[in-house]
């Protein structure tokens, strides 16, 4: 593992631990907050509080660094503090992209002193890392099970000292799901040590539970799992005074008269004053699975979430209430967006499309610049969404305006490479400089069912003199995207018609930077990076 990467990065974010979005801010400043509180696709999230501290992780699928984690003061206002998977194994396997497998649903514990992050990849297995800093380094990933369709795994440090594992099934995979499996793990907590047992089946009220979290309270253990389906369904909680069941069930929050779809999987969380949280997703199609936070409480020992207006212990979601009590106000703060590129690190919010390659790009803060090399594509590329060197982040609003600066030195003894901006998902677009022996175009591309290996369609704007540009995105609600560029900074034209951002494989849309090129030589051109701007 390389440990200076992992600590740049954590560096680097405490520059900007007071930045505050300038297109989605959730707390009101006046005592309350609104949802979503993470108004990105943190897919997926658990969430554990570490004396006065609250820690978030997500699932990241193919993008890497994985396994963000996020740190909050009050549920409320959040910050990504690093990742905890650097490269994702088997490492060979995802050193290209791998879109929709990986890093599936993860969980976040701490014991004895340190932090526990079992995950699960759905075609190799569950996996464990360690750290005793949530910011890490974190330890490489232990194989805790091998096989095909484990998922969503979820630790209980019982009472006696026994560790249990409870987890889901992808069906994709292991041929069956809705129903939950409870196992024991070794002291260490990276070894399966039987067989486990079934303890709830689905199939006839709740089908397609998954993402189970496991609690105890007051002598009952508590799993907390989703059914219905991620973008229809409902918050279950099972209980029973014996791990292994028999488990009554409660549906504890749904829809209700709210607009607000699905409602469900995430982590009950205790603040220290003894309030009760929950923090789950929604999801938002393009906008992949944003994060909400619901006021818990306790009712005949079962939790209801949300606001129970009927009065038969299944809550709604709310929008606008009240912030947690921390014991003390905390400053507003947001995940970081923009970049400047003044750092010796990426931005904490960046992530590629598979396991990077150092050579793929460089960090020059004393000139304040990205550096990405046009890396050649797989010889099987058929088209951006099969390359791995292409630089996203999520989206961070329904509305927001992107603006970068480059500047493009290509190889002269080159022609097609490319570099530019990118609105990634299942169809994606780009506004980019494409060399020619003749000089630079730039170029406006759609590819539509990229997944299913489609070619671009492209549209030469114009031959520009200048390798030196300004491109722009601006998103719209639905994921409208409108591209533009300026020569001199000041005046943007429009380019190419209106494009429709779709997600990607169970991740929302994303925007970034690429720089690439189709062919072999023996040195690459490149692209300069000044800056990348989220702004309203």
């Amino acid at each position: 593992m390389n440990t200076f990467c992992i600590l740049s990065y954590a560096q680097h974010d405490h520059v900007n631990q007071n930045y505050v979005s300038k297109v989605w801010v959730a707390d009101n400043g006046d005592g309350t907050y609104k949802n979503p509180v993470l108004n990105a696709d943190y897919s997926d999230p658990d969430v554990i509080r570490v004396d006065n501290d609250f820690y978030l992780v997500s699932s990241s699928f193919e993008d890497i660094p994985g396994l963000p984690i996020l740190h909050s003061k009050d549920l409320v206002n959040w910050t990504i503090i690093g990742h905890a998977l650097m490269r994702q194994p088997p490492f060979g396997h995802f050193d290209i992209p791998r879109h929709g497998d990986g890093v599936w649903a993860p969980s976040i514990s701490y014991h004895n002193g340190e932090f526990y992050i079992y995950y699960p990849d759905p075609d190799y297995g569950i996996y464990v890392v360690k750290s005793k800093k949530a910011g890490g380094p974190w330890s490489e990933p232990v194989l805790v099970q091998g096989g095909k369709g484990l998922i969503d795994p979820c630790p209980l440090w019982d009472d006696d000292g026994q560790l249990y594992l409870v987890n889901a099934f992808a069906g994709s995979r292991a041929g069956i799901k809705s129903v939950i499996v409870i196992k024991k793990l070794n002291k260490e907590g990276t070894k399966v040590i039987d067989e486990g047992k079934l303890v709830y089946d689905g199939h006839e009220k709740d089908p397609t539970i998954e993402g189970p979290k496991i609690y105890k309270r007051n002598s009952f253990y508590y799993i907390f799992a989703p059914a219905g389906g991620v973008s229809t369904g409902w918050q279950l909680v099972l209980r029973s005074k014996n791990i292994y069941g028999p488990y009554e069930r409660k549906v504890v929050m749904d829809q209700g008269t709210t607009k607000i779809n699905g409602p469900h999987q995430g982590a009950w969380v205790t603040t220290q004053t003894g309030e009760d949280w929950f923090l789950h997703f929604q999801d938002k199609g393009v906008y992949g699975r944003v994060v909400r936070l619901e006021p818990l409480k306790w009712m005949n020992n079962w939790p209801v979430i949300g606001i129970d207006k009927n009065g038969d212990g299944t809550g709604e979601p709310v929008s606008i209430y009240r912030k947690p009590n921390v014991g003390k106000k905390f400053a507003i703060t947001t995940p970081v967006e923009s970049d400047e590129f003044n750092s010796n690190a990426l931005g904490l919010q960046w992530q590629w499309m598979a396991n990077p390659q150092p050579y793929w790009y460089f960090m020059d803060p004393a000139k304040g610049k990205l550096r990405l090399f046009s890396a050649k594509e797989p010889d099987n590329a058929h088209n951006l969404w099969e390359v791995p060197n292409v630089l996203l982040q999520k989206f961070p609003a329904d509305e927001f305006m992107i603006t970068t600066k480059l500047s493009f030195y290509p190889n002269q003894k080159l022609e097609n490479e490319e570099t530019g901006l990118a609105i990634m998902g299942l169809r994606y677009a780009t506004l980019k400089l494409v060399s020619k022996h003749d000089g630079l175009y730039l170029v406006y591309a759609v590819c539509d069912n990229a997944e299913k290996g489609e070619a671009e369609k492209s549209e030469v704007i114009k031959k520009v003199e200048d390798g030196t540009i300004y491109l722009t995105a601006k998103i719209s609600k639905g994921g409208i995207c409108n591209f533009s560029y300026s020569l001199d900074g000041s005046n943007f034209v429009k380019a190419g018609d209106e494009f429709r951002a779709q997600e990607g494989r169970w991740i929302g849309a994303k925007a970034g930077i690429f720089c690439t090129r189709n062919s072999q030589t023996n040195d690459s051109g490149y692209a300069d990076f000044d800056w990348f701007r989220i702004e309203k």
